[in-house]
């Protein structure tokens, strides 16, 4: 989807190391989680209380690609879509560090740590960022260390 220069709110040039955006909060719904583990993680803590109760979590979790995609919708209403977004060309890494659960109240935050223009591209620019997320009690549930691509303000000139 191709945004009108004028919609855009950030361009890689307003995305140098070290800010920080707060991208919202989302409260984990139970039927959600038995919903998305039906479909894609079938495992059964994922989708069931009394399975759930006698494994190693103790209570029904979320799967971690749950929580990725509830975190990809945070970043994509409260941040992305305001972007000039052009896509990620992938993940170094993904850690799920504590389960979720049905209940939880889940804040998203997005970190620049790497930041420069494309070398292939004078009009587009990468980022390296860490999405961090935290449960209602500050304990971080998950990170993701990615790239992603943004159209610049003003592009460079073009390497001759």
């Amino acid at each position: 989807m191709t945004h009108p220069q004028k919609d855009i709110q950030y361009f890689w040039e307003d995305l140098a190391v070290g800010t920080t955006l707060e991208m919202g909060s989302v409260t984990v719904d139970h039927d959600e989680v038995i919903a998305f583990a039906s479909k894609y993680d079938p495992q059964p803590f994922h989708l069931d209380d009394a399975a759930a109760a006698k494994s190693i979590f103790g209570k029904l979790s979320a799967s971690g690609w749950h929580t990725c995609a509830m975190a990809m919708g945070l970043m994509v209403r409260n941040f992305l879509n305001q972007a000039s977004s052009l896509g990620s060309p992938g993940l170094e890494q993904v850690k799920w560090l504590r389960p979720v659960h049905p209940g939880d109240t889940l804040t998203l935050r997005q970190r620049v740590v790497e930041s420069r223009p494309m070398k292939s591209r004078p009009d587009v620019g990468l980022t390296r960022t860490h999405w961090e997320m935290f449960n209602q009690h500050g304990e971080q549930v998950l990170l993701m260390d990615g790239y992603g691509m943004f159209r610049r303000r003003t592009p460079a000139e073009a390497a001759s």
